[in-house]
């Protein structure tokens, strides 16, 4: 009976102790007070508390850093940064999709419905290869001449040539590159040839054959 109504006293008490610390004023508190020195921190997430797995991101296209340096991340990452990665925009001058082609360049790999190319993610992921195929093609020999040497600061890697050259064309690449800097165009937004050399540098572009009649089909 004593330990019943003991209890009965303690819990009431301690609940009523630990709403006053939780009431009590933040501003009492003393940061100098606290420290981590002598704690082991460690900030890394491991994938299974990711919001994202490799796998997952993969299979549905997404820009993450599980990506990496992979022909995927290559591709993710210039999508990223041509619109976001969002298939169904159109920018001010009129550059379409994911990846953001000109009507001209769609021509080019056999695309002539524009309307048709921007509600089609499949079509636009296609046109990404076909496009890339050409332009290595264009560049073959650029490539092998200009490949880890450095120009204007930047090395000169495959992937950044080829994501240069989707963006400003494979003829204003080899300028860049055999004026060693000199002819550096950008765009209307100001993303340089330089630029793009060195942001999108060192991926692995293997998988894209060159070829100069690159088509697209469905």
């Amino acid at each position: 009976m004593i330990k019943s109504s003991v209890k009965n006293i303690v819990i009431p008490f301690s609940i009523c102790v630990l709403m006053a610390l939780a009431l009590y004023p933040s501003s009492s508190l003393n940061p100098e007070s606290y420290s981590t020195e002598g704690l082991e921190l460690n900030y890394n997430i491991s994938e299974d508390f990711a919001m994202v797995s490799k796998d997952h991101a993969v299979k549905y296209n997404m820009f993450t850093p599980y990506l990496g340096k992979s022909f995927e991340g290559f591709k993710e990452a210039l999508a990223f940064k041509e619109s976001g990665g969002d298939y169904f925009t159109v920018n001010t001058l009129g550059y379409l999709g994911k990846y953001q082609f000109g009507a001209e360049t769609l021509k080019l790999i056999g695309i002539y419905t524009p309307n048709q190319f921007l509600y089609n993610p499949e079509l636009q992921e296609k046109a990404f290869i076909a496009n890339a195929e050409r332009n290595k093609w264009v560049l073959r020999k650029d490539i092998k001449r200009f490949e880890g040497k450095h120009i204007s600061g930047v090395k000169i890697t495959e992937s950044g040539i080829l994501a240069a050259a989707h963006l400003a064309g494979p003829g204003n690449v080899k300028k860049f590159l055999r004026s060693y800097g000199g002819h550096n165009l950008s765009d209307a937004y100001g993303s340089s040839v330089r630029y793009y050399m060195k942001k999108f540098s060192g991926y692995d572009t293997s998988m894209i054959a060159p070829d100069k009649k690159a088509r697209v089909t469905l």
